[in-house]
């Protein structure tokens, strides 16, 4: 200390322990607004928060003239303090804080309790000010701190007075038995004196570490407040560009000329700032830089990465609509290399979005699209699943047509010669055991094809695939069967075995029976033998497969997929279709037995020779007479001309219907003709006569008296003249002569209506 010239006597915080047996550790903490450090009030902050932290006194030097004022006391410095305190140890209410203001150089003459009831004031206005954490909304200064105010004369003026109050303010510190000792017990931090190194270290790096006594100085608090004006400004050009950009972006389109534009904006906006912000505080400047590139590339990023989204989203569906369009166009070719096609469309899908991305990303910019990246990845590779499945499906489709026409060769042929061998072995074995078998190299090439490989993650699905096409084949094969065990075919396949054994004998020659064969025994035979085939058609037998090496697992999970039932599929027939078909078969085969019947018949009914000698003798004259006679002649080569070509083409049906319709409407119009007839002879004055007859047309009479000609009668609506209508549902009666219907001399005349 020099009184010579005024500078800063404390640098720093110093500690030490009171001398002449004062149990007391005194620090002298630097003052502050000192001008050794101007601007720089970071360490003066942060030296009275660990001051106010660890100190049960906290010894307040200011002047008396400063009192009243915000910032010569320092009252901007103790609200930083006081709030920065109750945020980091304001949890801790176990101990508080004297606050202890001493006032220099009282000189004037405002009391001491004037200046402490105005200090106090505006400790109290700083302290609802503060802003408080949410637990601690409610706490009241005095459950923190306590206030205690003094003064001090002034030294050069007034030395003896100034030594006398510094020794009594000693006093307070010192003299246990004192009223106004300083040192209670509410003021206690309950720290081990050993563990105060500790302690106060703890409390320092908290200190230190708290962001909010890093204010700014007036430099820094200028360099802001432009750059974030010059900020502000260089934004607007950058913003324009990408409002006129953002709309077609978030229809969805892919706008190309987006990154070159865009990236141009953003360069100039920096240039922009550069220029004008680099003049101010180097360390604000290049935080604001920082914050402002932050920011484009905020926005531009948000723009970006919708443009991106919608390059992924077009390049997932271009990819999923030209595999599919490269796969269509190869439908009929089984042994397309599926990896082949969707690798190469891709590989184009893929450097089509890259150079998206890559239009997008700016040098030394904050942002990538790896992740974007990663998920189109993950797009694609869900969509070639997607085309493997459907790949497969088409696959397998392919192989079990081709599976079953093979089939329906070897099935057919079996079917229709029951009695060569065993029919359901040859079925088995030559139908289904061979398709099978080819079909599995075939679905093992296209699984190969197809990028499902022998790995052990994916030998389940092949596994899973080769029981689908078994499954397939199988279903297939009874599918065929079925076909050729319908009503009409198998009756047909029992009708052929009919035959063979029936009509043919055992060199395959046709049978011309004679009188002495016994036809009998012959049909029951050859009808046993079909008879038998019936049951045989109507249930498949499998047991070849199951002693086939070839086909293993045959029947198993290890063969069809799980929940497949193969038994349900054995029965071809049901036992009400054979009873049916049973009896069908049996009237067919009957049939087939009166035709042979009859054959013998008639080969044994011929006409003999004098019957045929004696027609001849008899029929010469009139054969001369037709000969010799033109107009018999001519006739007689007409109707048997006619006759050969109707008999030739089968015609006497239709010409016996139509000379039965032609009989038919002449008998018609005969009949229309005697009515007319019997009413123009009926005499006038006989209208009211009638011939007597007992019986109605429905009736009955004994004996063969004819039934009377009845007259039904009705009258006009014109007049009172009657019109007779005869009606001739049966045979009619009539005397035109004679005045009396029953004289003896009528002559009966009968017409038969029909």
């Amino acid at each position: 200390m020099d009184d010579s010239q005024r500078q800063q006597t404390t640098r720093g915080i110093w500690a030490d322990r009171g001398v002449d047996g004062m149990r007391v550790l005194i620090m002298d903490v630097e003052g502050t607004d000192g001008r050794e450090r101007g601007e720089n009030q970071d360490f003066e902050r942060k030296s009275a928060l660990f001051s106010l932290a660890v100190s049960e006194v906290l010894l307040v030097n200011m002047w008396e003239h400063t009192v009243g004022l915000y910032n010569g006391a320092n009252m901007g410095l103790l609200k930083t303090v006081m709030e920065v305190n109750l945020q980091l140890f304001g949890s801790n209410r176990e101990s508080k804080t004297l606050l202890y203001f001493v006032v220099r150089d009282h000189v004037s003459q405002t009391p001491l309790e004037n200046l402490a009831r105005t200090l106090k004031q505006d400790i109290e206005r700083i302290w609802d000010s503060l802003s408080k954490p949410s637990e601690l909304q409610d706490a009241q200064m005095s459950d923190y701190f306590d206030l205690k105010f003094t003064s001090l004369p002034h030294k050069t003026l007034q030395p003896e007075n100034f030594e006398k109050c510094a020794l009594q303010l000693r006093a307070q510190f010192t003299d246990r038995q004192a009223a106004n000792y300083v040192f209670k017990t509410e003021y206690k931090r309950r720290v081990p004196a050993d563990g105060f190194p500790h302690y106060a270290e703890a409390v320092w790096e908290k200190v230190v570490s708290n962001k909010d006594l890093d204010l700014p100085t007036q430099q820094e608090l200028l360099a802001q407040y432009r750059c974030d004006e010059i900020a502000a400004t260089a934004l607007i050009p950058f913003r324009d560009c990408l409002e006129a950009m953002r709309p077609r972006v978030e229809d969805g389109n892919i706008v190309d000329e987006l990154g070159k534009r865009v990236l141009a904006e953003r360069a100039t906006a920096i240039d922009t700032f550069d220029a004008q912000a680099v003049r101010y505080h180097s360390e604000v400047y290049e935080k604001k830089r920082a914050a402002f590139v932050q920011t484009l590339d905020g926005e531009l990023y948000s723009l970006f990465l919708n443009q991106v989204k919608n390059a992924s989203s077009k390049a997932t569906a271009t990819y999923a609509n030209d595999c599919q369009r490269a796969l269509e166009d190869t439908l009929d070719d089984i042994e397309t290399d599926f990896s082949a096609v969707v690798g190469d469309v891709r590989r184009r899908v893929t450097r089509w979005f890259k150079s998206i991305s890559d239009s997008l990303t700016a040098k030394g910019a904050s942002w990538s699209f790896s992740t974007e990246t990663r998920y189109l990845e993950t797009q694609l590779d869900a969509v070639t699943e997607k085309l493997r499945v459907a790949e497969m499906e088409r696959a397998i489709d392919q192989i079990r047509r081709t599976a079953k026409a093979s089939m329906s060769d070897v099935v057919a042929e079996k079917l229709n010669n029951p009695t060569d061998g065993d029919m359901w072995a040859g079925v088995m074995l030559e139908g289904f055991e061979a398709a099978n078998r080819k079909a599995e190299q075939s679905l093992e090439r296209r699984m190969d094809s197809t990028g499902i490989t022998l790995a052990d993650q994916q030998q389940k699905q092949r596994a899973q695939l080769a029981k689908k096409l078994h499954k397939g084949i199988w279903e297939d094969m009874v599918s065929v069967l079925r076909e050729e065990v319908g009503d009409q075919m198998v009756l047909l396949k029992l009708r052929n075995v009919l035959e063979d054994r029936f009509r043919y004998d055992e060199n395959g020659l046709p049978r011309v029976w004679k009188p002495s064969d016994d036809i009998d025994a012959q049909f029951a035979a050859a009808r046993g033998v079909a008879q038998s085939l019936l049951p045989k058609y109507s249930k498949m037998d499998p047991s070849a497969l199951s002693a086939s090496s070839n086909v293993s697992g045959w029947g198993s999970v290890q063969f069809f997929p799980p929940g497949f039932d193969i038994d349900t599929t054995l029965t071809l027939i049901s036992p009400a279709r054979q009873r049916e078909l049973g009896k069908r078969f049996g009237r067919e085969a009957d049939a087939l037995y009166l035709e042979a019947k009859r054959a013998m018949v008639t080969t044994q009914n011929h006409v003999p020779v004098w019957v045929m000698v004696l027609l001849v003798v008899l029929g010469w004259n009139e054969a001369m007479t037709i000969l010799f006679n033109p107009l018999y002649l001519i006739l007689t080569a007409l109707v048997g001309g006619a006759a050969v070509v109707i008999h030739n083409l089968g015609l006497w049906g239709p010409v016996i219907r139509s000379a039965n319709g032609l009989a038919s409407m002449a008998n018609d119009h005969m009949h229309g003709l005697l009515v007319e007839a019997v009413n123009r002879t009926e005499p006038p004055g006989r209208q009211n006569k009638s011939s007597p007859s007992p019986l109605s047309s429905g009736e009955s009479s004994s004996g063969d008296v004819p039934k009377t000609l009845r007259r039904r009668k009705s009258r006009s609506g014109a007049g009172n003249r009657t019109s007779s209508r005869v009606s001739l549902n049966e045979d009619i009666e009539m005397d035109p002569l004679g005045d009396d219907a029953g004289s003896a001399g009528m002559s009966p005349m009968s017409v038969d209506s029909s």
